[in-house]
């Protein structure tokens, strides 16, 4: 069980930013979705802000047609699991009937806990550990945008199918990092190839990596996996290329990038990188669309596809409420998500989708590669797309997760 501090419960009230909802009002026609979230830390751009805005443009877009309103409200978790399961436990127990996002594995499993303790609704979409529909699978979660099973597969595995067979890994020492550094590693054995070392750095805080950057180099890897993510990347990116290790004829992977972190890293330090993501604004007209709606909401930050989840998520959920109904919506969060699960999502961003009983949403996944300065057409055009892998063969096996809600 995870001890909260009086601080930390403290900044959970100041980040609820809500007062106590009566009984009545939490039982009526409201369906309310917080957004919880890194509304200030490393991972903000690839999550914060513009979660809540896609989250949002999802409700606009439902419309109160519906017999029902939706209210969408939004916390900062700061990255700790303290702060966001005090923040989770606030929010159903005062009538948030679904919680979506929250980045940050330690912080997911933790809300994932809660959801299941109070049984609500609870689609997770930023945290990427693969254990969410594993070990700690839960009744009353779905994990929606990707996992690092799926990155592991499709951007490590690109990365040794092209000869690089040799690997150091850099990895945030929390559980999203162990997550993604051990799925990686399984898929470089697996292919015949060797892990010569790892090193882990503390999260958050770590800005300068050159100590790791070298350490990392001195082992002679073909490749230096960085299990890592937002600023953390970028920062890894940068530093390496400051120490021209790149330039030793050592690649770097950088196991989850996001268009946000080619943007602070810029075109001419992050071309020739490549990355997995399952959805990317650019793709077509559709896509292209949606995006410029969101960005009407947040003008300096394109959406990635954790923010594109957020929105299919949010939607995919107000239109299991309205099949529902709200009373029986809001009596159980297990009875939410096995309605989620029985009928397929659909939308303009992801397209059709089916979702398992370990609470895997099947979607495809695209390996990217980062375009060269003049290969950009404007603004955020930073992908060329590389390969496709099916939704069916995106994400780990269903008999190989040892979720405990699934009969083998």
């Amino acid at each position: 069980m995870i001890q909260a501090s009086r601080r930390s419960i403290l900044a959970a009230g100041a980040a609820l930013g809500v007062a106590p909802l009566s009984r009545a009002r939490a039982q009526g026609n409201t369906v309310r979705i917080g957004v919880l979230t890194d509304m200030s830390g490393t991972y903000r751009d690839n999550t914060g802000p513009t979660s809540v805005a896609a989250t949002r443009e999802a409700a606009a877009e439902f419309g109160a047609s519906h017999g029902f309103t939706v209210e969408v409200i939004e916390a900062d978790h700061q990255n700790r699991p303290d702060v966001g399961s005090n923040i989770a436990r606030q929010w159903y127990d005062q009538g948030v009937d679904l919680i979506v996002d929250v980045p940050t594995s330690s912080v997911g499993l933790a809300v994932n806990q809660i959801a299941r303790e109070k049984n609500k609704a609870y689609i997770n979409v930023g945290s990427a550990t693969a254990d969410m529909t594993g070990p700690a699978c839960s009744p009353n979660t779905i994990h929606w945008a990707y996992d690092t099973y799926m990155l592991a597969k499709s951007t490590g595995g690109a990365m040794v199918r092209a000869g690089g067979d040799t690997w150091f890994f850099i990895t945030a020492d929390y559980a999203f990092g162990h997550a993604l550094e051990r799925d990686n590693a399984a898929f470089v054995r697996a292919a015949g190839g060797r892990v010569l070392g790892q090193v882990r750095t503390p999260f958050p805080g770590t800005t300068d990596f050159s100590s790791f950057l070298v350490q990392a180099a001195a082992a002679r890897p073909k490749v230096i996996g960085l299990a890592n993510a937002g600023a953390d990347t970028a920062n890894c990116v940068k530093q390496a290329a400051e120490f021209g290790i790149t330039r030793r004829g050592i690649k770097l992977a950088a196991l989850l990038l996001f268009v946000n972190d080619v943007q602070g890293i810029g075109l001419q330090t992050a071309q020739g990188l490549v990355c997995t993501e399952s959805f990317y604004w650019n793709m077509n007209d559709k896509t292209r669309a949606w995006t410029q709606r969101v960005v009407r909401r947040t003008p300096t930050n394109y959406p990635n596809m954790i923010h594109a989840g957020c929105y299919s998520a949010a939607l995919h959920f107000l239109k299991t409420v309205a099949a529902m109904g709200v009373p029986a919506a809001k009596a159980s969060g297990v009875d939410v998500v096995n309605r989620m699960k029985a009928a397929p999502s659909e939308d303009d961003l992801f397209g059709r989708a089916t979702i398992r009983p370990d609470g895997r949403r099947l979607i495809p996944s695209y390996l990217f590669e980062v375009k060269a300065p003049g290969e950009s057409s404007g603004p955020w055009d930073f992908y060329k797309l590389l390969q496709t892998t099916p939704a069916e063969e995106a994400f780990r096996p269903l008999a190989e997760g040892n979720c405990p809600l699934v009969r083998t």
